[in-house]
């Protein structure tokens, strides 16, 4: 959705190896109104266009694509895409409807772009999740890759929200991946996802400013709560917290031995 960032650069960098000497690397650029909830401000979200687009010239873009509300959508348009099961918890629980507009939007981009492969990051590991699922569900002719999250020197996950963060806020940030490598070191010596989540969630809770959305820890592949460790399931603890108006969202997996 733009204000491009070094998380942004490693996606472009990462489909242009992906792409090879031949294939072509398409930027998109769209603030999708359909994913913003009626209490989250669509208006306030940055758009600092002419820098995306010399930082996606210097990256040697091939496309920008950077259309209009009113080119994506129509004036009246009534279709949707929802998936009914990834979506509900997590991020979907608290921004209903949002996971509607992330699926519709990113339907519609792949059937103007045509790409062989998407690359999305994992920070959003949620809405990854999500896509994977459509494009598995609907016969999707595209390839998804995730990136690992890129973060800052101080460990707070690359986020075009960072900037809106207060300067006190933005000190106390990078605690939110301090608590969740806490977690996941714990995860390999104690074998219990339920202690481990109960301390994810006091160690958040203990960070001055912050206010918890959500702690949970997951099937990585489907994002079922997980209660006990089950042999061959992948887990994941994924994070949410608002400093004020700023909502972060983090995850690692965890290395639970059992």
């Amino acid at each position: 959705m733009g204000a491009l960032h070094e998380g942004h650069t490693a996606l472009i960098r990462r489909a242009r190896r992906l792409a090879g000497t031949k294939g072509r690397v398409v930027v998109s650029i769209f603030v999708n109104p359909k994913q913003f909830g009626p209490s989250e401000d669509f208006s306030r979200y940055p758009r600092p266009f002419s820098q995306d687009r010399d930082l996606c010239e210097s990256e040697g873009v091939d496309l920008l694509f950077h259309p209009s509300v009113e080119e994506i959508y129509e004036e009246n348009t009534s279709v949707t895409v929802t998936e009914k099961s990834l979506s509900s918890g997590l991020c979907g629980f608290s921004r209903p409807g949002h996971f509607d507009g992330v699926c519709t939007v990113v339907d519609i981009l792949f059937n103007v772009i045509r790409p062989d492969i998407a690359v999305f990051g994992e920070k959003d590991w949620q809405q990854l999740a999500v896509i994977r699922r459509m494009v598995r569900d609907l016969k999707m002719q595209v390839k998804i890759q995730g990136h690992p999250t890129v973060r800052e020197e101080d460990g707070l996950a690359l986020s075009s929200r960072n900037r809106l963060l207060l300067p006190g806020e933005r000190l106390m940030a990078p605690r939110i991946y301090q608590a969740l490598q806490g977690a996941a070191m714990e995860s390999e010596v104690v074998p219990a996802i339920g202690v481990i989540k109960r301390r994810l969630g006091r160690d958040l809770a203990a960070i001055p400013g912050a206010e918890i959305d959500y702690v949970e820890i997951v099937d990585e592949a489907t994002l079922a709560p997980l209660k006990k460790i089950s042999f061959g399931v992948r887990a994941r603890a994924l994070v949410s917290v608002h400093f004020g108006s700023v909502r972060l969202i983090d995850n690692l997996p965890m290395k639970f031995n059992g």
